[in-house]
């Protein structure tokens, strides 16, 4: 892939703050212009996920054969066998439809993509208001087991040591109050 060309929108958060809720959110303010960079994954489907809506759902195999055939622009191994990477076709397909590409992912894909596009993107960590405000969103979620779920909390209490490395943080303690700051945000990043 070329030197970035477009602007982008990073949104990360550990899991459970909120981000997808915010990001659907953002895709609706048509005004900003943004689209959903749809991120590849090994992981499964959950609940009515969508391919190549949600995620492209490859499988750990197909998931190592992109890495080794360098389709991604980052990728990360979030869990054990649970991949998650971004695709550089994904950015050139949006960037040359004229539009801002805006991510959902991971903190430490966060902050990869912040490094790769530097000035190009903004990138805005959700913070919870609390770890067991988190929790307590993952359990209602109800789509983990309570193992999976506790693997997520303390990942999340290391995430949340590093939001001072994004460019924005916005407390998402009501969603409403979170969703307006973030679109003031990204207009004044994107000068709207």
């Amino acid at each position: 892939m070329k030197a970035p060309t477009g602007k982008c929108i990073i949104v990360s958060a550990p899991s459970g703050a909120g981000k997808t809720t915010i990001v659907k959110h953002l895709l609706d303010n048509k005004s900003l212009g943004l689209e959903f960079s749809v991120s590849a994954t090994s992981r499964a489907r959950r609940g009515d996920e969508k391919q190549e809506v949600d995620y492209y759902f490859v499988g750990v195999d197909g998931f190592k054969k992109h890495i080794n055939d360098n389709m991604f622009i980052e990728w990360e191994e979030v869990y054990p066998d649970q991949f998650y990477g971004t695709l550089k076709s994904e950015i050139e397909r949006i960037w040359a439809k004229g539009s801002t590409v805006i991510f959902d992912l991971d903190v430490i894909g966060g902050l990869n993509l912040k490094k790769y596009f530097g000035e190009n993107a903004l990138s805005i960590f959700i913070k919870p208001p609390s770890v067991e405000a988190l929790r307590n969103r993952l359990e209602k979620r109800n789509t983990e087991s309570v193992e999976k779920i506790n693997m997520r909390v303390n990942k999340a209490s290391q995430e949340m040591s590093l939001a001072d490395k994004f460019d924005k943080i916005v407390l998402n303690e009501d969603v409403e109050i979170a969703v307006d700051e973030t679109v003031s945000i990204i207009s004044e990043f994107l000068k709207l």
